[in-house]
Parts: C-alpha cells; structure tokens; sequence
C-alpha cells in the first residue's frame, strides 16, 4: 500500500493532548507528542503547488496600522461566513466577528507565508463569522522599514499590540506565529499579560516552527553543532562591517542558509521553493542584519507561562535546522493542560508551506479549543466584608 493511503487514516489524529502532571522532555515525548508522517510525493515528481499564486493574500482588503512608534504595517483582513444565515443582521466590514484569528509570518518573510491557511481556513470556516488578519512585520514585505533601534523583539510584541487594538478591537483572539512570529507572540504576552488572563481576550496561541529562546540554543543541547545556525552567527558577528563597507556579503551568505533550512530533505515543489526565496530576496539587508542579532540574543521564555493560560498548539518539524524540535518539545512541556504537540516527519523550517494541510488542521482544532483563560478562584482575602462575616458566623454555629 503507498505511503499516502497509510497516512490518511491518521490525519484526523495528528494530535494529542497534553500531560498536565509531567513536564520533562521523555514524559513529553512518550506520552503528548504524535508524529505525523509527511506525505511522500508521487512518481513522477509533479509538483503539487504548480500555478499557486503566492501573491494572491495581497488582493484581499487592505488596511494600515500604525505602529506606536509610527511605523506603518501593512494589513490584510479576510471575513468568512458571508451573510449571516439567520437572516437577523448584516454581515460586513462592520459586523463583529465572534471570533479574530491573527497571522505572524517569521525572519525574512512576509503575510504570502501564510497563502495555504488564508484559503484553507477560509473554507473551512464558510458557516461562520471568523475574522482574519495577516500583517507585513517592520522591515518586511509591504511595511515601513525598521530603524536598528527599533528592530527589538520587545517593539515586534508592541506591534502586535497595536494590530489587535486596531483590527480586532472586541471579542476574543486567536494568535497563530511561525518562526520570529511566535517570539513576536511571545514577547507581547511578555509586556501584555492580562491579555491572557481572565480579564484579557487572547482566547489561544499557536507556536509553529519557534523558539523561545535565540537560535543559538538548539532545545536541549541537540543541533548546537548545527552548520545552519553556525552560519547564521557567523553571519551576526561579521556582517555588519561589510554592510557598512557597502558589500553584498550579507545577502550572499544569508540567503542560501534561511533557503536552504526551509524544507526537509525530500520535498519537492520548485513553485513552493521559489515563494520562498523571493521573499528572502526582497527583504533589505538592513532587515536582515537588524534581527538576526536579535534571533540570536532573544530570551522570552518567562512569557510560557503566561501562554499556558489559553489553549494552545506546538508544531515544528522534525527536520527544522533554524529552530530544532527539542524547541518545541522544551516550550510544550512548560505550556498548560490544555496544550497539544505537532511532529511533521521529513518536515523542515517551513512548515506552513511545507505542510499546509497539517498546520491548517492544527488552527482549525486551536479555534474550536479556544477559550478566555479561566476565573481565579475567590480567596478568602477577596471576600466582601459581609461575606466574611457569614462565613465567620457559620464557623462558629458549626463549632
């Protein structure tokens, strides 16, 4: 039997829940995580993308956010459900979804990163009200360029920030990041925790291809060797001198690094493979340089469990040589009860191209999970005075 009709039994179980009582790397890997085998490309090596237009999420409605520190960021938004069923209200740029899925594309990319979801969730949401936002990081595709000041981690959480405010001012969201993108997630729920908690609306998080710590940490010791991220550092310690000398050195050995990284060893699509590598080539040098000093020093590991509030979802690949799976397996064992791991056999760094279907099914399942972080319990200190007093009177009956 080939290898596609075996994997299809068990797409619907890509996932387990996760173990609340354990936390260390063998009770994650043995009892939470499921591998997921990626499909294997037919004879003949047709290449299953042919004639997808990756620019296809520029022609969706477009919107500017202004960042706090006056950076503009390209947006696009995306509405499913159409008019509403029950007949009873309007459904338009002016109804309020009841629910806000937001999408934060990683280093060196931009919002097409995410073409697959856009459509594929699109679809899949027809009978409801979902409303999807896609933005352009600073320094990358359509958005302003990104000063050196500004190219922190800690202003990519504040952007977030203000996209939220700006295109889902009420209800609850979800927040969906790949790669620099979920650190982007990581760092806002870092500077702006009561978003996740009781009082806030972040209602879940998915991880895909990250790390909560730079990328010279490969997890748990394994891939520090790993010639990718060697060269990535190499590339933090001397480019800049070069940039400033005027030389190309940065794009020439960027590039065939963050291409060579995207995908495992036996994907095959050229038109997916060339997606990629133009939006690599179409982010400026200065972008470049600017963050990978900051994927190299990042640390927004105290943000995990500020995330372990809300549902939540880890994928990487087990091929992924930017952020390597003892990543995700460290972040999903520090996350809640209500988080589940992704494991894309043969699966590089580009998982939302790279497996689309995987990751889309990963969001769908997010979303239906999704929910506010639950109530705190009321302390005996939190008591009303008069509350207090009953209390304090059935004590003494009862003695």
């Amino acid at each position: 039997m080939p290898d596609r009709e075996r994997a299809k039994p068990r797409r619907k179980a890509a996932w387990r829940s996760g173990l609340s009582e354990a936390r260390s790397l063998g009770a994650v890997t043995a009892g939470g995580a499921f591998r997921r085998r990626k499909l294997r490309k037919a004879d003949g090596r047709i290449d299953p993308h042919a004639g997808v237009d990756f620019k296809a999420i520029y022609a969706d409605e477009a919107a500017t956010v202004t960042a706090d520190d006056g950076v503009c960021l390209a947006v696009r938004t995306v509405l499913t459900g159409g008019p509403d069923v029950r007949g009873d209200r309007k459904w338009g740029r002016t109804a309020t979804p009841e629910l806000t899925v937001v999408f934060v594309h990683g280093f060196t990319l931009r919002m097409a990163a995410w073409h697959f979801q856009r459509f594929g969730l699109a679809e899949r949401w027809a009978g409801r009200h979902i409303k999807m936002v896609f933005y352009d990081q600073r320094g990358h595709g359509a958005s302003d360029p990104a000063s050196a000041e500004s190219s922190t981690m800690a202003q990519l959480g504040d952007d977030l920030a203000a996209v939220i405010r700006t295109m889902a001012p009420t209800g609850p969201v979800v927040l969906v990041g790949h790669s620099m993108g979920g650190m982007s997630i990581m760092s806002f729920a870092r500077r702006h925790a009561r978003m996740f908690s009781h009082s806030g609306r972040i209602a879940g998080v998915a991880l895909v291809s990250t790390a909560a710590r730079g990328i010279t940490e490969a997890g748990l010791g394994e891939g520090l060797n790993n010639p990718i991220v060697d060269a990535l550092r190499l590339s933090v310690r001397y480019i800049p001198g070069a940039v400033q000398a005027g030389r190309g050195i940065t794009r020439r050995a960027v590039e065939p690094v963050l291409v060579a990284a995207s995908f495992g060893h036996d994907h095959y699509s050229p038109r997916a493979g060339h997606a990629v590598e133009s939006m690599i080539q179409n982010t400026s040098i200065a972008t470049m340089v600017n963050f990978l000093h900051v994927l190299e020093s990042h640390d927004e590991a105290t943000a995990l469990p500020v995330l372990a509030q809300v549902p939540t979802v880890v994928m990487c690949g087990d091929e992924d040589r930017l952020t390597p799976l003892p990543n995700s397996l460290s972040m999903y064992g520090q996350l809640g009860h209500d988080s589940r791991m992704v494991i894309a056999e043969g699966c590089g760094h580009m998982l939302p191209m790279e497996d689309p279907e995987l990751v889309t099914d990963a969001i769908d399942d997010l979303v239906s999970r999704s929910r506010l972080a639950l109530g705190r319990p009321v302390l005996p200190w939190r008591l009303s005075g008069r509350a207090r007093s009953d209390k304090h009177a059935r004590s003494e009956r009862q003695g």
